[in-house]
């Protein structure tokens, strides 16, 4: 007989806990610390700010997304409007003391405007749900951004708002020592956005283990069950929208700090779809998910820009590519990579992830070879692509024969090891 006295863990371990729930964020805040002692340029400062923008962006997004089931089209609507309240504040607040503590609090500030953004425009939003919601959105996206050059009071026309956010710090003094912190060079303004953006995705990660957190998952898979134990599914998603709306104005208040300037563009419907990508490709299943597209797709846009006019031909394929092949995004990626090493039969499988892998991207080089030729070919400027010093015009065959044969010996490679892999 089983003995019912014993005691049965049905929750994870301490350890368990403080290694999902803490580690995680112990690791993450000790990287931001260490980042500046690796002496990175000023490029890279700029690349690590807008990160740091971008990943509070995404798991603001992935609020709705990914917990409470909303596709949304006009996420950049509370981030934009959270920005131009943190704009106007930077403004208003006087050159003081108390003004540094301000420049701080101008994310608080950003929270505000977005929370009440979302409560405005969720009430009517959250109505619905699945395709009329994402609908809504989207028309509540053009609405905001055409009011945005309409309202030039507020919002400042085609040349926004700009904003100083030195003027407090010239000279300030605490406890009789002068302070060196001006927020005018970049690296100082990225202790700005390390310790906003560790805050609140502290503060967001938090919010998924709360009751609401986790009802709203309850809604997104089963709205009837939840309704049936006795939760208004209309009420959840309004109350997820709004705190979704507050961490997006968090990340505007970053940025109305960062970059000193708010235009109509950051209300517009490019921003809302960036960020869509970067939740879906880094995994809206996992929390870590949204950082990990934050980070690769910010790089990707500060750094294949310079390299190439069709990166953004790229994101589209990597898009593609994720929603096909990976649909838990990179983060997924990873913990199958995880747990493939964990399982028995290890070796076999990583030398089959490696093969395919390798076959991928020797298709991959002779797609990158069409397209930066047709690139090329289109603009009508006469320029040649030339990979590693080797010319290849579009008119010569050597051209399509280097870009033609990787492209059916990887696939054929491909196709070859998912056979042996179903045999």
């Amino acid at each position: 007989m089983t003995d019912t006295a014993l005691p049965v863990a049905l929750g994870p371990t301490r350890f368990a806990q403080f290694r999902d729930r803490v580690l995680p964020f112990l690791v993450f805040a000790a990287v931001l610390v260490t980042i500046p002692a690796l002496g990175p340029s000023r490029t890279w400062y700029t690349l690590l700010n807008s990160m740091g923008i971008n990943i509070v962006f995404a798991l603001s997004y992935n609020m709705l997304l990914g917990r409470a089931g909303l596709l949304s089209f006009g996420h950049a609507v509370y981030f934009g409007l959270g920005g131009y309240l943190a704009m106007h504040a930077m403004n208003w607040i006087p050159e003081s003391v108390l003004g540094v503590a301000g420049v701080f609090a101008l994310p608080v500030i950003g929270f505000a405007g977005g929370a009440l953004a979302g409560a405005v425009i969720g009430w009517p939003s959250c109505r619905r749900a699945g395709i009329p919601f994402a609908m809504i959105s989207l028309g509540i996206a053009e609405l905001v951004a055409s009011a945005a050059f309409i309202f030039v009071s507020v919002f400042g026309g085609e040349e926004g708002i700009s904003g100083d956010r030195m003027k407090w710090f010239d000279p300030v003094t605490l406890f009789g020592h002068e302070v060196e912190f001006t927020m005018g060079p970049i690296s100082d303004v990225y202790w700005f956005i390390a310790f906003w953006t560790f805050v609140a995705s502290v503060l967001m990660y938090a919010f998924t283990r709360t009751p609401l957190g986790r009802m709203s998952e309850a809604v997104r898979d089963n709205p009837e069950r939840a309704a049936f134990v006795g939760y208004n599914p209309q009420q959840v998603r309004y109350l997820v929208f709004i705190a979704s709306g507050g961490f997006a104005g968090v990340g505007g208040g970053m940025a109305a700090v960062n970059f000193e300037i708010f235009t109509p563009e950051n209300l517009s419907l490019l921003p809302s779809g960036f960020v869509l990508l970067m939740a879906y490709i880094g995994g809206i299943r996992y929390f870590a998910g949204p950082i990990l597209g934050a980070i690769v797709l910010t790089f990707m846009q500060s750094s294949f820009s310079g390299y190439s006019e069709a990166w953004l031909l790229y994101l589209g394929l990597l898009f593609i590519t994720i929603v096909m092949f990976a649909p838990n995004g990179l983060a997924g990626i990873v913990v199958a990579l995880v747990n493939g090493v964990r399982m028995p039969g290890a070796a076999a499988r990583l030398a089959r992830w490696s093969q395919m892998t390798l076959a991928a991207l020797i298709a991959l080089a002779g797609l990158v070879v069409v397209i930066e030729v047709a690139v090329r070919w289109s603009n009508g400027y006469g320029d040649t692509f030339e990979p590693f010093g080797i010319a290849l015009p579009h008119g010569s065959p050597l051209t399509w024969l280097v870009a033609l044969v990787p492209i059916g010996a990887g696939l054929a490679l491909m196709r070859l090891i998912a056979r042996r892999s179903d045999a």
